[in-house]
């Protein structure tokens, strides 16, 4: 099933009293052809659907979409596709996936968002003629960084993992088809500027800073409590 004809309700940010903290773990698997209604879209992409055979979810992210604040490029992009929950506390939060990209910049991963100017996503970048790039951007007080790695993309499934504690995030990244037995790498320990409790955005994301024709495949999407 198609929904891109679908108008679907948006994220609102830095509201506490949305938060499913009471209701975790949240474990989706794409088994439904509708989404998790505790699941809302930030941007929503102009096509999306479920895949009832393999039980993902299929994301076709528009062209001239992305997330990045100022550094260096000296330009603000804020209509990535984002499907989130919106949590306050500590938390774990995990997806796999799998790329189909086509032009340079396409990406999939994970996000946390506070607001425009506060933020973290963590990622694969392809790249057209050189390694594609795994990394993670840190966004505060309305600027980008970037730290990355070069990484060798032929199709494998991609696990990515952020865990969160206060105001504090560790991110986590592996590769490979058994997703019982991952061998996680550390990418990142980093600090969003927010309240150690306040409500966040946290969820996977998508985007095709050039064109559109990427194919992002998610597994699940699962978000548990830390104590």
């Amino acid at each position: 099933m198609l929904h891109n004809d679908i108008i679907v309700q948006h994220c609102r940010e830095n509201t506490g009293k949305d938060s499913i903290m009471e209701e975790l773990p949240l474990a989706v698997t794409f088994v439904s052809p509708s989404l998790d209604e505790r699941l809302k879209w930030l941007n929503p992409p102009p096509r999306w659907e479920v895949d009832p055979e393999d039980h993902t979810l299929v994301i076709y992210p528009g062209g001239k979409t992305d997330f990045w604040q100022q550094t260096h490029y000296r330009f603000r992009a804020d209509n990535g596709h984002l499907l989130c929950a919106q949590i306050s506390g500590d938390w774990e939060l995990s997806t796999s996936l799998v790329m189909k990209p086509r032009h340079q910049y396409d990406q999939a991963g994970l996000m946390v968002r506070v607001s425009p100017a506060c933020w973290l996503k963590t990622s694969i970048e392809y790249e057209c003629e050189e390694p594609a790039q795994l990394g993670v951007v840190v966004t505060n007080h309305g600027f980008s960084d970037w730290s990355t790695q070069n990484f060798s993309l032929n199709g494998q499934l991609l696990h990515f993992r952020l865990l969160k504690h206060r105001s504090d995030y560790m991110v986590f990244f592996a590769d490979g088809n058994n997703d019982e037995k991952v061998s996680w790498q550390r990418l990142r320990i980093t600090h969003l500027h927010h309240r150690p409790f306040a409500s966040v955005l946290c969820g996977i994301y998508c985007c095709s800073p050039r064109e559109e024709g990427f194919e992002a495949r998610f597994f699940h999407f699962t978000l548990q409590p830390v104590s």
